[in-house]
């Protein structure tokens, strides 16, 4: 397992982003005390309850997984939290963008499983180096819960092939895996305390197991890009603005939402879902998940 210090502004040490440089991959990071991270998943939680089906035009655990920060508060507050956005910067620079930011829920006691993939396969964005995942705990993220799992240095790949399963047990999109062997005796199981936080590269090879604890397994992963990123599928894509300026013009901004489920801002949601269900869906066959209902990529 890596280790990273805990450093009170939470700036990347030099030995860190060469961690990052060489692995893919960094983690545990220090961002918020597990009381802060607990006040957090309580208020997801009452959220939830406080929004049963068929208070909003789709169930809220769909809006949570994909594209919640245009429509949560929430996750808005979160992708824009210096404290993240800090070790981000250490990789990519100090001018960011949000390209999504989804909450990743495993119930106690569940077969639900991703299967070993590379993130950056149908997003649209290309080979780029210049996105990072950041990944923040909001519970116990162990072995049993189904934590993370990564291949150190699988990152200097290429896009390799992908097969889609359409498994019903798979988080993914697609259920969408490799269509090379992955040795398990390689991966790094990637723990977490609540308010800890794990960085990838979105050609990072990287996979999770079911959740057979009795806890539900609570994450939130966040997408950012630099404004040099561009969408090579779809006609036009969106990002907001994290941190510094943005005068690329390949991105249509969208601001933090002022409330939750705001209508208009929900019509905007669905514009967006729209627009990139262009890149996510190239070459499928079938239903692409949250875009029918389920989910993107962990």
């Amino acid at each position: 397992m890596t280790d990273a210090a805990r450093m009170s502004s939470n700036t990347l040490s030099p030995e860190q982003v060469s961690q990052y440089r060489r692995d893919g991959f960094l983690f545990p990071i220090d961002v918020l005390s597990t009381q802060e991270a607990g006040a957090l998943r309580q208020e997801l939680e009452a959220l939830e309850r406080e929004t049963p089906d068929g208070s909003l035009p789709k169930p809220i655990h769909r809006y949570m997984r994909v594209n919640c920060h245009y429509v949560m508060t929430l996750a808005s507050r979160l992708v824009t939290d210096p404290r993240i956005l800090d070790p981000v910067a250490g990789i990519l620079g100090d001018d960011l963008l949000v390209w999504g930011c989804e909450f990743f829920i495993k119930e106690p006691g569940t077969g639900a499983v991703v299967t070993w993939h590379q993130d950056l396969t149908y997003w649209g964005l290309g080979e780029t180096d210049e996105e990072v995942t950041a990944w923040l705990a909001l519970s116990d993220v162990t072995v049993a819960s189904g934590c993370m799992r990564f291949v150190a240095g699988s990152h200097r790949n290429n896009i390799l092939g992908h097969k889609d399963t359409y498994a019903e047990n798979n988080l993914l999109s697609r259920g969408q895996e490799l269509a090379v062997d992955v040795d398990e005796e390689d991966a790094v199981d990637v723990v977490l305390k609540p308010g800890q936080l794990s960085l990838h590269h979105g050609r990072m090879f990287h996979a999770s197991g079911p959740n057979v604890s009795d806890d539900r397994r609570i994450g939130v992963a966040i997408r950012y890009v630099t404004p040099e990123v561009k969408q090579l599928v779809a006609e036009r894509d969106y990002a907001m603005l994290a941190r510094g300026v943005d005068g690329s013009g390949n991105w249509i901004h969208i601001d933090p939402p002022t409330r939750n489920f705001a209508p208009a801002e929900l019509e905007t949601y669905e514009t967006i879902l729209a627009d990139q269900t262009i890149a996510l869906g190239q070459g499928a066959t079938g239903n692409i998940g949250i875009y029918a209902g389920v989910g993107s990529s962990e």
